[in-house]
């Protein structure tokens, strides 16, 4: 995607390979020009007044409650940073696979990725209020159904040009259909002793501007 920006976008992608925990963003990035460390480690410690522990996490946060949820704003690992300090705003990039056969996919894995972020967007917010801090979450099925009407409107957030939309979508189908491929194979490798070489990866539009790969 940052390949295909418009010329002069000063969106920068701060994590185009891997993700990078909060706390490594904060001091490879020196991000600190936004917030301070002591500034959002406090108002990360306000946030569990809205978003309470989970229950896998009881334990962890009745030893030490303030501990917790420090540690859990220094921990999240976006897929995705996106940054333009000139019009200070900050993308937290999530992306998100489901079944294809559930109609409410899309919904609930949007909800399970903004849920994902929250505290760390909303104690961003109360730090820097100056700053725009959005989260735009890349869903689609296992087998590469993706809404294109959705998937262009975040294309355009991120300043890809529009002539390289149609490239980047089918781009994004590809590399999802070729990992539900993987993961068919390896499945079958390990049950059957045959990797299925008959199993091919392919791409269809469906007509309802949604891809699925057959």
């Amino acid at each position: 995607m940052q390949a295909a920006q418009t010329p002069g976008s000063k969106l920068r992608f701060v994590t185009p390979d891997k993700e990078i925990s909060m706390n490594t963003l904060w001091q490879e990035e020196e991000f600190e020009q936004i917030y301070s460390r002591e500034s959002l480690t406090e108002k990360a410690a306000e946030i569990p007044k809205t978003i309470s522990a989970k229950e896998h996490e009881r334990e962890r946060h009745d030893f030490d409650p303030r501990m917790f949820y420090e540690n859990r704003c220094w921990n999240r690992r976006p897929d995705g940073i996106v940054i333009n300090k000139n019009r200070r705003t900050l993308y937290i990039l999530e992306c998100k696979r489901s079944s294809d056969r559930n109609k409410d996919y899309l919904g609930v894995k949007e909800d399970e990725a903004n849920e994902q972020h929250k505290s760390v967007i909303e104690a961003l917010k109360a730090t820097a209020p100056e700053w725009t801090f959005e989260q735009i979450n890349f869903v689609a099925g296992r087998r590469g159904a993706v809404v294109e009407d959705d998937f262009y409107n975040m294309l355009e957030s991120l300043s890809v040009q529009a002539g390289k939309k149609d490239k980047t979508l089918a781009a994004h189908v590809q590399r999802i259909c070729e990992a539900h491929d993987t993961v068919t194979r390896s499945y079958h490798q390990q049950i059957h002793g045959s990797s299925r070489p008959d199993v091919t990866t392919s791409m269809e539009n469906l007509g309802e501007q949604v891809y699925v790969c057959t």
